[in-house]
This record gives C-alpha cells, sequence and structure tokens, in this order.
C-alpha cells in the first residue's frame, strides 16, 4: 500500500505578505506555505506525487522510481514518503556521485540511488529509456521527473481549494490571479486547469526557455482537455538554472528579514524578485490581489550554503 491514512491531508496556511514594494504599490499579497505542511514532505511535492500513488497502488506496485538532480526537492520527498508509508523507492540522479546533504537524506531514508551521468540523464525523453530500469525493478512504478505530466498536475488542484478556503480569514472575497515559480510547469498546469479561466496563472520561469518548460505546459492542457486556459510565463532564470548572483541573495536576504519568511534562491527567490519587478513596472494595479504559492524547496538550501 503506498497512499497514506484517508484522513492525512497536508494543510498549508495562508497569510498576508508584508513587504514595503507592495505597500507602497498598493498591492495585496497572500502567501501560501506549503513549505510548512510537512517537516519532509514539504512544498508542492506532495501534491505532485499523490496521483502518482494512486496509480502505482492500482498497478500493484511496490515502490516508485523516479529522477531528480543532487539537490533535488522532489527525490527528497519522495523518499522521506516512501520511508514514512514503508514503500521501496529508487533515484535517477543526475551526473556523477556527489556528497550533499540531498544525497545523504534520500540514502538516510532508504532510497537506492544510481548515478547517470550527464549523458545518460540527458537521455531521459528518448524512446526506451525505461525499459531497462524496468526490467531491474519490476516492482516499481516509474514517475516522471519532478512529479510532472497530467497526473502530478491533477494532483495540484487541490492547492487551489486550500487557499479559497482561507481567503476569508484574510478579509478577502476573491483575488486577482496567481503568482508561483516553475520548474517543470507541472504545479502551474495544476493550477490552471483548477481556475478553468476564472482567475490567470503566473509563472515565475526558474530555469531557462531550452528546459521545455512551456511545450510541458501546453500538452498537460491538451491532454485535460481544458478549453479555458489563461497563464503567463515570465523569465525569472536569471540567465540559467541554479544561477545565483549576489543582486538576487541581497533581495533574499532583505525580504527574510522584513517578512520572516524563509525562501530558497532557485524557485521561491526567483519567484518573489520577477513579482516585484513586474511591480515596479506597473504591470498591477493599486487594490489588485495576488495569491503566491510558497513550493518549499527550503532543503535545498543547506547545499546552497557555500555559495552564499
Amino acid at each position: 500500500m503506498l497512499l497514506p491514512p484517508a484522513n492525512w491531508l497536508p494543510q498549508a496556511p495562508l497569510e498576508h505578505l508584508h513587504l514595503d514594494w507592495l505597500t507602497s504599490a498598493g498591492i495585496e499579497v497572500a502567501i501560501l506555505r506549503l513549505d510548512q505542511i510537512d517537516p519532509l514532505i514539504s512544498g508542492n511535492k506532495w501534491f505532485k506525487l499523490v496521483e502518482h500513488l494512486k496509480a502505482a497502488d492500482r498497478a500493484g506496485a511496490e515502490g516508485i522510481i523516479s529522477l531528480g538532480g543532487a539537490h533535488s526537492n522532489h527525490l527528497h520527498a519522495l523518499a522521506a514518503t516512501g520511508k514514512r508509508l514503508g514503500f521501496d523507492t529508487v533515484g535517477l540522479l543526475r551526473g556523477h556521485a556527489q556528497d550533499t546533504p540531498t544525497v545523504r537524506d534520500l540514502q538516510a531514508f532508504g532510497m537506492q540511488v544510481h548515478w547517470l551521468g550527464y549523458g545518460g540523464y540527458r537521455a531521459r525523453h528518448e524512446p526506451g529509456f525505461w525499459q531497462p530500469w524496468q526490467q531491474q525493478y519490476p516492482h516499481l512504478y516509474a514517475v516522471p521527473e519532478g512529479g510532472g505530466g497530467l497526473p502530478g498536475a491533477l494532483g495540484c488542484a487541490a492547492i487551489k481549494e486550500q487557499a479559497q478556503a482561507q481567503l476569508a480569514s484574510l478579509g478577502w472575497s476573491d483575488y486577482y490571479g496567481w503568482w508561483l515559480a516553475c520548474g517543470t510547469g507541472t504545479t502551474l498546469a495544476g493550477l490552471v486547469l483548477a481556475e478553468a479561466g476564472a482567475h490567470p496563472v503566473y509563472g515565475a520561469l526558474a530555469v531557462p526557455d531550452d528546459h521545455g518548460v512551456a511545450p510541458q505546459v501546453s500538452a498537460i492542457i491538451r491532454e485535460a482537455g481544458a478549453t479555458d486556459a489563461t497563464y503567463e510565463l515570465i523569465d525569472a532564470s536569471r540567465d540559467g538554472f541554479a544561477k545565483v548572483d549576489p543582486p538576487l541573495l541581497e533581495f533574499i536576504d532583505q525580504s527574510e528579514q522584513a517578512s520572516g519568511i524563509l525562501l530558497e534562491p532557485l524557485y521561491t527567490g526567483k519567484a518573489l524578485l520577477a513579482l516585484k519587478q513586474q511591480v515596479e513596472a506597473r504591470r498591477f494595479a493599486p487594490g489588485t490581489r495576488l495569491i503566491f504559492i510558497h513550493t518549499g524547496g527550503l532543503q535545498g538550501r543547506r547545499g546552497l550554503a557555500a555559495n552564499r
């Protein structure tokens, strides 16, 4: 059994985000704290996993095999889930063997780790990639990188429900739209499907265009048969995935001190800085209310500490 008890549903608080540049522009932002849903299975990762786990359970699988890097939030959440619920996990990692805090956690949680090199990892989208791994691990269910695809997106629909259930506690009756970081585009696609055109969804791209987020989002929406899809992708990559520069780090430090909310530089930090730039460019009219999603990933800060 790969699923948690029926009454286990992580809850994320929705809070006002108080920052001077929002106040001066007359923009209200509520932050959905997915970083607080669970000490280990945090952020949007559980929501992207849940429908995959249901499919694996229906298939009679005994565990999950998936992909990620040496700081992967997805693999970290998957390994922690496997340890907690008692199912097998295997991680196929990008690059060559590294000793990172995340990798040490994966192994401590009982995940079997294989390093693919960089060329081997790039082959993950090629036909036949999964065949030898499924022969080696026939009892495991294969999940795409980051928990992607339509199942991952459908699991993210609950994110909208959690936020809407708390609007009244903020004194809000409605909101204009969503703002969140995009790594694979799965969470954004899920919100787009859940909204069905009712509210726009803005995705701050934490990765360059060549990572294929735009076609992935389009493919998920097309597979779902959705006809109302209101969203926009905005470049926030700062010239590359995992590119961290002094202005970004300074902005994160200032934001953490002002708000008391920890950020990480690869996703939420970039997304918040991109929002600041759009607000200062007067993209949104005074009085606009946005929901910003904190997608978690704070465990990854440990591996970046040496670069800060």
